[in-house]
């Protein structure tokens, strides 16, 4: 089980601090950790969880509602100590050979480029957005290779990069996500995998469930699981300042300021906009507790209902500031960080909705044969 309790209330006391530094607070870390968000999904030969989509996305949930931030890195914690389960028995074994606890950062973007070596590769680049890379012991970074050749994702200790101080996005400011800067690193071929292995959830030593399901069943939860936590957050610091002015509009109907009628709307529509986006994400997390079973639908009707959740969630938080009075943008109140960390986060690749909309139709609006739409005509 992920024990969220202590960890939401150090990242919520931590916050502010944590945004002005534009890193999590230390021992916030250690309570992530202690949380067991970091070996959730690693292999219980190496003394994780190997554990579920559907717990992950609540805790994640549980802990955004105190700190966005706190809650991404926590969920990225997670789902890339996942894919270091993709990496031969040997790599995975070096990786954890401290015990399952070691935090992993990355990214599957193939900014780098691999050439092969004797033994191995030789890998150089710059990959920008790696979240709580200050913490990280791995890190799994994506490369292109020569002659056409597919990606491959390498494990590298975290003492054999560089890190440039990169970050400085108005939301999500805590999780520093700065640049990793590799050089002629040679890295052996027990620490790397094809990136396709992951797409299409076929890793070489590892069989569990959490293991075998496609990405694209499962990616989108990374990211939505922390805003459906802020979102929660937000709707709970905004209830706390309409129930200040709605006392007000009983006790001096008069007086100036929003009615009751308008705020009841405005908390019945973003309190039923964050409900359907959570009931969206509990069934993609069921999905993707499916493994290799989850078929090619369910996996383009996840794509969809993470693409559509976040958009939901966005308009939830946008309407609760839009309605929570000039005080709302404070620097001391939460609600404007909610604000800045759900609007940040929605532009990540992973979802974007007009993209999950042309996966989702492939096969209902055209086939697989088919180029694009009009070409179906």
């Amino acid at each position: 089980m992920l024990d969220t309790e202590e960890l939401a209330g150090q990242a919520a006391a931590s916050a502010r601090t944590a945004e002005e530094a534009r890193t999590l607070d230390p021992d916030v870390v250690k309570l992530l950790l202690h949380a067991g968000f970091a070996r959730h999904f690693v292999p219980r030969a190496h003394g994780g969880t190997e554990g579920t989509f559907a717990e992950l996305t609540d805790a994640v949930a549980r802990v955004g509602a105190a700190c966005p931030a706190t809650a991404w890195c926590a969920s990225l914690a997670a789902n890339l100590g996942r894919m270091a389960a993709y990496l031969p028995a040997d790599g995975q074994r070096e990786v954890w050979e401290q015990g399952p606890d070691a935090l992993v950062a990355g990214s599957l973007s193939p900014f780098g480029k691999a050439v092969p070596a004797a033994g191995g590769h030789i890998l150089s680049g710059r990959w920008p957005y790696v979240s709580a890379v200050a913490y990280a012991d791995w890190l799994l970074l994506c490369a292109t290779l020569p002659d056409g050749a597919a990606p491959r994702v390498f494990a590298v200790p975290r003492s054999a990069v560089d890190v440039v101080e990169t970050w400085d996005s108005a939301g999500m400011r805590a999780t520093g996500s700065h640049t990793v800067v590799v050089a002629d690193l040679s890295v052996p071929a027990r620490r790397s995998f094809a990136r396709a292995d992951l797409l299409t959830g076929t890793p070489v030593a590892a069989g569990a469930a959490c293991h075998t399901v496609p990405l694209e069943a499962s990616n989108g939860l990374s990211f939505a699981a922390p805003l459906l936590g802020a979102t929660d957050g937000a709707l709970g610091h905004w209830t706390a300042y309409a129930q200040v002015k709605a006392r007000s509009a009983v006790l001096n109907p008069k007086a100036p300021g929003p009615s009751r009628e308008a705020l009841a709307g405005v908390l019945a529509h973003a309190a039923g906009e964050t409900d359907a986006a959570r009931l969206l994400l509990e069934r993609c997390a069921r999905v993707a507790d499916l493994g290799a079973d989850v078929s090619p639908q369910e996996i383009r009707r996840n794509l969809r209902d993470t693409a559509l959740a976040v958009r939901m969630l966005a308009s939830a938080v946008n309407r609760l500031v839009a309605n929570g009075g000039t005080t709302g943008f404070s620097e001391d109140r939460p609600l404007q960080r909610y604000w800045r960390d759900v609007n940040a986060s929605v532009t990540h690749i992973a979802l974007q909705f007009d993209a999950a909309a042309l996966a989702y139709a492939e096969g209902l609006l055209w086939t697989t044969q088919t180029s694009s739409p009009q070409a179906a005509r």
